[in-house]
């Protein structure tokens, strides 16, 4: 035996050691989702999108608000006007201390602002050597705008939204981290299997090369029949060092998407049975419409682009402003002062925007908001279509794929019995050496074909759950839809 079968013989040996972890395509599945790079990373975008989405919330809530100048010190030369138009040179020194706290509140249904707040400031001339106080103990006031958009309308529709869309997402990614990972494990599968292949063909081909030596010399057989066999070794030898190099490859890719140690030695496992269970084309749109964030996109989408319409609307016309505060104000020599007797406060005022003449300015905005907006109900009806199209397309290819596996299994196990067949009655002289070669070659077909339909089941089992959200086989969302 050649150092070349020694050595793959070696190679097979170590697949076995005890101290390899083998893995299972659950198990792979399981740690791409617990520590691959692009759970992470979903993780991360999820927790980016809750936080964006309590931002949104916090909008609407009060806020209480301190404000102050601690301290304004002055001590120059300044400009004076005077009573009667003239200015004069004095010099100052003096200090303001201004505190105030307010506490405002927004109302979503109008677009305006409530908010109480008190005040409180003391202003100190050390050339006149004096101080006063002054303040306002308790001021209510309202700012409302007028005709105008209201954004905080459209917020309250269009966030939610949103963020159940990333919920569900978040839920999508991980499916496709599942459907990724399955593809690097047949991967690795395929060439694991391909080199324990190609070193069972070194060892068989060399067997039968040896036997043929023997009966060539005999004068059994023909120099044509021991140089094929000849040849057909050097190929299976020359399968084995290129089935390495993939299997090398292929391992990398596995251990770094998963995150795995370089060094640590891992086996798989090759999936004995598929899930049995029914998918219908009805239940899976049913399933996609109902789950998928797609289905959830497509509303907030049109909500969005009436919101542009409405801002278009909304900023092209009459536009005003009501502001409003009432409260008490006092002053005197000390704080107590402010708050005894107080005076009352009120200020009103009321805004207009007219325009007059902005060259169809407005208009083309409007224009525009409606386009866009139509644009957009035709570009969603199309995608819903193609939403709709592409779960029952996909079904379809399931299924196909499940029947591939069945009849690809069984011809793997025909093609293995052939070739042990065929190879038994050339030993006893009955078949020509093509015939060996030939049953070979479909041996080693159809387990690649088996492989690669096995692959291709998963795959698509994968992305199934992906365009709907549901585990057909243990009849179940994917993800909680009353979790926040």
């Amino acid at each position: 035996m050649n150092k070349l079968l020694l050595t793959t013989c070696l190679i097979a040996v170590l697949f076995t050691v005890k101290g390899q972890r083998q893995l299972s395509l659950e198990s792979v599945v399981d740690l791409a989702i617990q520590q691959s790079t692009a759970a992470k990373e979903a993780d991360t975008r999820k927790e980016n999108r809750y936080w964006q989405y309590r931002t949104f919330k916090a909008d609407f809530y009060p806020t209480l608000q301190l404000e102050g100048t601690l301290p304004n010190f002055n001590r120059a030369v300044r400009r004076i006007l005077q009573d009667d138009g003239s200015y004069n040179y004095r010099f100052q020194n003096q200090n303001l201390f201004e505190t105030e706290l307010f506490l405002n509140q927004t109302i979503p249904f109008t677009g305006g602002r409530v908010f109480i707040s008190s005040s409180l400031s003391r202003f100190d001339d050390f050339v006149g050597k004096f101080n006063t106080y002054g303040g306002d103990p308790v001021t209510v006031g309202i700012v409302q705008p007028l005709f105008g958009f209201n954004p905080y309308k459209w917020q309250r529709q269009i966030e939610p939204l949103r963020y159940e869309e990333s919920r569900r997402e978040y839920v999508e990614e991980y499916e496709l981290i599942s459907g990724i990972s399955a593809a690097y494990f047949f991967e690795f599968l395929t060439a694991q299997i391909t080199l324990s292949i190609a070193l069972k063909n070194v060892d068989s081909n060399d067997t039968l090369y040896q036997i043929a030596r023997g009966r060539y010399d005999l004068g059994k057989i023909p120099e044509s029949d021991l140089l094929n066999l000849e040849l057909q070794l050097m190929r299976s030898q020359q399968d084995v060092a290129q089935a390495e190099l993939n299997l090398e490859t292929a391992r990398l890719r596995l251990k770094s998407y998963l995150g795995l140690n370089q060094e640590e030695s891992i086996e798989l496992i090759t999936p004995s049975e598929i899930p049995e269970f029914e998918v219908s084309e009805e239940l899976a749109v049913e399933m996609a419409r109902k789950n998928r964030s797609d289905a959830i996109a497509f509303k907030r989408r049109m909500m969005e682009a009436d919101r542009d319409v409405a801002q278009a609307v909304g900023g092209s016309g009459l536009n005003g402003r009501v502001f409003s505060r009432f409260g008490l104000t006092n002053q005197g020599d000390n704080i107590g002062n402010v708050y005894v007797n107080p005076n009352s406060q009120l200020v009103a005022d009321v805004g207009l925007s007219i325009p007059i003449l902005d060259w169809g300015r407005q208009k083309a905005v409007k224009k525009t908001a409606l386009a866009n907006q139509q644009l957009a109900r035709y570009t969603l009806e199309q995608e819903e279509i193609n939403f709709e199209q592409e779960v029952i397309t996909h079904v379809k290819r399931f299924k196909m794929l499940r029947n591939q596996v069945t009849i690809s299994k069984k011809a793997d196990l025909v093609s293995q019995k052939r070739y042990d067949v065929t190879k038994s009655r050339y030993l006893i002289g009955k078949m020509e050496i093509t015939d060996l070669s030939l049953a070979l070659t479909e041996k080693d077909r159809a387990k690649q074909t088996y492989l690669t339909s096995l692959g291709d089941f998963w795959q698509a089992y994968y992305v199934l759950r992906q365009l709907t959200l549901y585990d057909f086989a243990t009849r179940r969302l994917l993800y909680d839809p009353t979790q926040e």
